[in-house]
């Protein structure tokens, strides 16, 4: 279970890096990812049989770090955006992104993602990317979520995944448990952060585990799909 004031802390650190570092360490892999997800998300936003979304359709991208995601989402043409996270530093890095691409329908706010401020039913889709490993309480965030999503809303979750591969299971490991921390102590000047990381994915629920907790908060027509060799995964549910 990571704890909350350590997140914030570390998330705060290296966010004048983070943007730098996620790429290089992911390949780039990572913008194919969330292309897709972006995708799914607005195939479920759209009125059926056309290119239009509903109107007023609303999404909130939770734990939306340097705000990748929430500009992806909003270029996408989807109406309002509503980006969150816990740590001031990656919000403010967020920021400045969106001022330079002057973009009018994302709104930014520092929140505590386990205790948002938003009232019921508020949202139409929640996304949350490579994130929700990182809440300290995740069946307290995921219930969050399906509070403040409307009926029939739809929840898509991307993270980070263990290969079941055994031969890539071992590269991955050397990758990630070895020299992805090397790299990112190098750059971000952070080691505690780039040990974490690594870590939080190989402690993550395995995705049957995750679907169930999913299920056990309410979440209905729960499904997953793996990506690039199961080095990502999509989850999403209903509600």
């Amino acid at each position: 279970m990571a704890d909350k004031n350590f997140v914030r802390s570390m998330f705060n650190n290296i966010a004048p890096t983070y943007d730098k570092l996620n790429h290089i360490l992911s390949l780039n892999i990572d913008k194919i990812w969330r292309k897709k997800a972006v995708k799914r998300i607005c195939k479920e936003l759209r009125i059926s049989g056309t290119q239009d979304f509903r109107n007023h359709a609303h999404v909130i991208d939770v734990a939306c770090g340097t705000a990748d995601s929430t500009i992806a989402l909003a270029k996408a043409g989807i109406p309002f955006v509503t980006g969150v996270d816990i740590s001031e530093g990656m919000i403010k890095v967020g920021e400045e992104k969106i001022k330079s691409l002057n973009l009018n329908n994302i709104n930014l706010k520092v929140e505590d993602c386990e205790n948002l401020s938003f009232e019921d039913n508020s949202f139409d889709s929640a996304f949350i990317a490579f994130g929700i490993r990182n809440f300290e309480d995740k069946k307290k965030g995921l219930n969050e979520l399906r509070r403040v999503l409307k009926n029939n809303g739809h929840l898509l979750i991307l993270e980070l995944s263990v290969p079941q591969n055994k031969i890539l299971l071992s590269l991955y490991k050397l990758y990630f448990l070895h020299i992805l921390p090397f790299i990112g102590k190098k750059i971000s000047g952070d080691s505690k952060a780039y040990t974490y990381l690594p870590n939080s994915v190989m402690n993550f629920p395995k995705p049957k585990e995750f679907m169930a907790i999913m299920e056990e908060c309410g979440f209905k027509n729960v499904k997953q799909k793996a990506l690039t060799f199961g080095l990502c995964r999509i989850y999403e549910g209903f509600v």
